[in-house]
């Protein structure tokens, strides 16, 4: 690569983060959209997820599909045969030898089997004393099959036949959790379907030529042949040839991307209409992929403040189900009437048993983690989505935030009117054989325009001053200021008039010279992206301030900030005191969302309540941000702002349903109502209990109706 030597550092892009900002980011840029990996659903990977974490530790969803379905089998005959479900419906089972013991031995088999997850937790509850959910289950489940076999076995003269509501219990609880389970693994199973899109096996070449060989043997430094239409099998860097790349799968953009030498590739990408040789830079768990499903994985693994509420209030309703248990019990004791007693109190027990309210948080929170690494935004802390919704400002970093972090000629001028294009295609001409920054933009606004540029010979740099090359047997020469000083010329006050004018909102200003004679101007900036402008604007309209923090001079920040309608900018901040200005903000009562690149953000990152990094790379200091924007768009932090308020409301009214039906069902389970005729029999409670869970994961599944597609969000 030609070395473009007269761009000096503080000259093409002003102050502080000028030259570093486009060099650097433009090294790194194209690794940074790896991250949409992973949003096509994938079912059967989610099957086989082991959970490590909470109250499914050590369970699988494959765990829980096929005890259901085997419960499921078992409770037919169990309820076909219970004389007291038969009696509901008006039909009476058949009779054999043996029929009676049918639903004593399957329901013992569906106790000790589809209830052993329940009943295992249950003690692990009671050891770690910390109550929650599956105690409450477990318990229930005891007690029916106590009362049962009691019954069976005429002790006490006892009519407690529960075996047909012990069965339909434990199948709608494992019917439950596989649910709860297949959702809170959705996301590992979109990145696990993302998986399978790599090749099996890659062309390798070595000096005998090119062979064919697993993907698993790959090493880094291997060199592999990518043909026309083939998926890139692993990360590397472009050693020869160009090619147009589908990157859908991970910037979900349809528009295909040139990648030439020296740029970066990523695994699962498509080499559309050239073959290319890559050296690989990273195979196995080194790769984006890997890296993208260990932030999955931790995403499943973070606990939320939310959950914890979850926890206590299940805690809270142990302690009320048994004190309500123990009271319901003593007082049909004293109205004289044993068997009642304990139907009322098994009732209690079953009714309080708080499934719902088990699915009222974890499910939209799984939901919402699915959707959003749908839409590119993968949640790497739970605790991120649920404090955006109460953000008060979003403090963007400016290079590669809210620009491009690349060069782009923003005005042409020139002397004796002369036609801007043919300065600019002559100006492409001179730079075209450079790989700067700076001469790519050239090239580039030349190339958009359709210009045919004159063919150049004999290109050479001069350190510190300019490029020069002969064009059409002249020497025309590309410089800034230190290349005019060299020559002794000085612009005519017509053109100095626009570049002072330039210099003055920060733009790096070049001069296109032939021979002694300066033939005009060209100034080139760190390229708004279109996005940027909606996404201040949809902020600002939802009640939230837009802040921007930049190490630019004041006048680039003051002009970027003008022309987005930005309401604070910090302008000549160093990365290491950008957390400081986050401090600032914080100390104004303000809670605080910071939109960076993840590399020299990480402090600011890590200081506010959401930290965000925006088209972040391999290299990113991921434990700074709870939140990775898959691409560059910063309008997704709209879908962030939108789906916290959405998960917010559904996480209420889950709860207050769960919470409420309990409320409501344990006095009638209770008796207080038998004077009036109105009793709550165990079958009805667990009917009750099914309803309320099935509306719980039916108001969670409305979150999928919210649009995060970055370019719908307004």
């Amino acid at each position: 690569m030609t070395e473009h030597s007269h761009h000096p550092a503080g000259h093409h892009a002003p102050v502080g983060e000028a030259e570093a900002d486009f060099t650097e980011h433009h090294a790194t840029s194209a690794a940074p959209q790896h991250q949409k990996h992973g949003h096509q659903g994938h079912d059967g990977a989610d099957d086989h997820a082991v959970h490590s974490h909470g109250q499914h530790a050590g369970h699988s969803t494959a765990m829980f599909k096929d005890r259901f379905w085997l419960t499921l089998a078992l409770s037919v005959p169990v309820v076909y045969f219970s004389p007291m479900f038969g009696h509901l419906l008006g039909y009476m089972p058949l009779e054999f030898p043996g029929s009676a013991w049918i639903p004593p031995v399957l329901g013992t088999v569906i106790f000790l089997y589809g209830g052993q997850p329940f009943l295992k937790g249950g003690i692990n509850e009671l050891k770690n004393r910390q109550p929650g959910m599956m105690l409450l289950i477990s318990m229930a489940i005891t007690v029916a099959f106590v009362a049962s076999w009691a019954t069976t076995l005429r002790i006490g003269n006892f009519d407690l036949d529960f075996w047909w509501e012990l069965a339909l219990l434990v199948a709608i609880m494992l019917l439950g959790h596989w649910i709860e389970m297949r959702a809170l693994g959705s996301a590992q199973g979109a990145l696990d379907a993302l998986a399978a899109l790599l090749p099996d096996e890659a062309e390798r070449v070595t000096d005998a030529g090119v062979e064919t060989v697993p993907v698993s043997e790959l090493r880094e430094g291997d060199v592999v042949l990518v043909r026309s239409g083939a998926r890139m099998p692993a990360d590397g860097t472009i050693v020869d040839g160009r090619a147009e790349f589908d990157e859908s799968m991970i910037t979900g953009e349809s528009k295909t991307v040139l990648r030439a030498e020296g740029d970066p590739v990523v695994a699962g990408t498509v080499a559309t209409d050239n073959t290319v040789r890559v050296t690989v830079t990273a195979v196995g768990d080194g790769t984006a992929l890997a890296g993208i499903q260990r932030l999955v994985a931790e995403a499943q693994a973070s606990s939320s403040k939310a959950q914890a509420l979850a926890d206590r209030a299940a805690a809270f309703l142990f302690y009320f189900a048994t004190l309500a248990g123990v009271i319901t019990f003593i007082a049909w004791i004293l109205l004289g009437s044993l068997p009642e007693a304990v139907t009322r109190t098994v009732t209690v027990l079953v009714i309080a048993c708080p499934h719902a309210l088990g699915l009222a948080i974890p499910l939209v929170i799984a939901i919402s983690t699915e959707q959003a690494a749908k839409a590119g935004v993968l949640i790497k802390n739970r605790i991120a989505l649920e404090r955006m919704r109460t953000i008060d400002v979003v403090l963007f970093d400016k290079t590669g935030t809210l620009t491009k972090g690349e060069p782009e000629v923003r005005n042409v001028a020139t002397i004796d009117g002369g036609a801007a294009d043919d300065l600019l295609a002559l100006a492409a001409a001179v730079e075209s054989d450079s790989e700067h920054p700076v001469a790519r933009a050239i090239v580039r606004a030349a190339q958009s325009k359709n210009l045919d540029l004159p063919p150049a010979a004999g290109f050479s740099s001069m350190t510190g001053r300019g490029v020069r090359a002969t064009v059409d047997g002249r020497t025309v020469q590309v410089g800034g200021p230190a290349l005019l000083r060299e020559l002794g010329l000085s612009e005519p006050e017509s053109l100095a008039a626009s570049t002072r004018e330039w210099m003055g909102r920060g733009a790096a200003v070049l001069h296109v010279i032939d021979g002694d004679r300066i033939l005009g101007a060209v100034s080139l900036e760190d390229a708004i992206r279109p996005e940027s402008r909606q996404a201040v604007a949809a902020l600002q309209s939802r009640g939230i301030k837009v802040a921007m923090i930049t190490g630019d001079a004041q006048q680039v920040a003051t002009a970027v900030g003008a022309e987005l309608n930005i309401d604070e900018v910090f302008a000549e901040v160093l990365p290491a005191d950008k957390d400081k200005k986050v401090a600032q903000l914080q100390a104004r009562g303000l809670k605080v969302a910071m939109v960076g690149d993840g590399v020299n953000d990480s402090p600011a990152l890590a200081r506010a309540e959401v930290g965000i990094a925006i088209g972040a790379g391999t290299d990113v200091a991921m434990e700074s941000a709870g939140v990775i924007l898959a691409g560059n768009d910063p309008r997704a932090v709209l879908s962030m702002v939108d789906l916290s308020r959405a998960s917010y409301t559904k996480m209420w009214q889950n709860l207050v349903w769960a919470t409420g039906y309990n409320v409501i069902a344990v006095p009638l389970a209770a008796g207080v109502l038998a004077f009036a005729g109105v009793v709550l029999s165990p079958a009805a409670g667990a009917v009750l209990m099914s309803v309320s869970t099935i509306v719980v994961a039916l108001n969670a599944q409305l979150l999928r109706r919210v649009k995060l597609n970055p370019s719908q969000v307004r």
